[in-house]
């Protein structure tokens, strides 16, 4: 889906078409759409599909006028997924006359917060300025998806206390896979961001420079918070492994033992029960009360040792 954006009096409109100074977003494009672009904006159509590979990594190319930048995004898959977020490419691409988004998804999270309106005094004019705030936009967008996973473990892990399965450990697992994912994109995008401030790819600013730093100041934070997060997973997994294995042994001794107290009189019982002359309360017409006396003293007797020892 293609949809064009201008800036009038500091704020996105929608325009029908291709002016000078817009903003192309391509949200999982189509061949045609691809073309359309590459028509109207002179874009070579290689470039628009590099960041509609799934396994792009973060980086940028500059030819002949043209220059593209593909960063690692995060976005919430649907809860049916085997992980609950991932990493998908976004590409940057600039011309002398416009700007353009490229994304193999329906709706970028990063590309939605802007044209919510959370990102402020949004120009398309001034491309390098747009990329550089779409810069700052997707680090808040992964810290903000960090916290999401933080949450998430705060409540697995108070089910965890008294959980006796295995769902809530491999809930776990899913989320340190999603932060590995984080983790990954994000060093990739502090290294792609590290080269563009090097090699000053596009005319800076000094307040574009300092909105750079504060980009690469945001991307350390949500590194370090992932890191931090996808520790206390691995540990935490580890941990709860034990919890729930010791949850199954309480409940397997308590089986036990009941087991072995519902056996004494069953062990009694059978002794008494056969048909043989000579066994004890014979004749007694109390007899059945006896046995039964004698079964539940010699099962509360075990049940007494078990008391002792800590057995229950």
């Amino acid at each position: 889906m293609l949809t064009y954006y201008r800036s009038i009096g500091g704020k996105l409109a929608t325009v029908e078409s291709y002016v000078d100074g817009c903003w192309i977003d391509a949200a999982n494009p189509t061949p045609e759409e691809l073309a359309r672009i590459s028509r109207e904006t002179g874009l070579d159509l290689d470039y628009l599909k590099y960041p509609l590979d799934p396994d792009e990594r973060s980086r940028f190319e500059r030819d002949e006028g043209q220059l593209l930048i593909i960063m690692q995004t995060s976005y919430r898959l649907p809860e049916d997924s085997d992980i609950p977020y991932d990493t998908v490419p976004l590409g940057i691409l600039h011309t002398d006359h416009c700007i353009v988004t490229v994304c193999m998804l329906e709706e970028n999270p990063v590309i939605k917060d802007v044209l919510s309106g959370l990102v402020r005094r949004v120009s398309t004019v001034k491309r390098n300025r747009l990329t550089l705030q779409l810069f700052l936009r997707n680090a808040q967008r992964f810290l903000i998806d960090v916290r999401q996973i933080n949450k998430r473990v705060d409540t697995i892990e108070d089910k965890l206390e008294h959980s006796q399965q295995n769902r809530e450990i491999l809930n776990l697992l899913k989320l340190e896979k999603s932060l590995v994912y984080f983790m990954t994109g994000l060093k990739a995008n502090e290294a792609m961001m590290e080269r563009v401030k090097r090699d000053r790819i596009f005319e800076m600013y000094e307040e574009d420079a300092d909105l750079l730093d504060d980009v690469l100041i945001e991307n350390l934070q949500a590194i370090e918070m992932a890191t931090i997060a996808s520790n206390i997973l691995t540990s935490m997994a580890g941990a709860f492994a034990s919890v729930i294995s010791n949850n199954v042994n309480q409940v397997v001794k308590v089986l036990t033992v009941t087991t072995i107290l519902v056996a004494i009189p069953t062990l009694v019982s059978g002794f008494f029960g056969m048909n043989v002359d000579g066994l004890p309360f014979h004749d007694n017409p109390y007899g059945f009360w006896l046995v039964m006396a004698v079964a539940m003293a010699v099962a509360s007797v075990i049940a007494y040792l078990f008391y002792r020892w800590k057995v229950f």
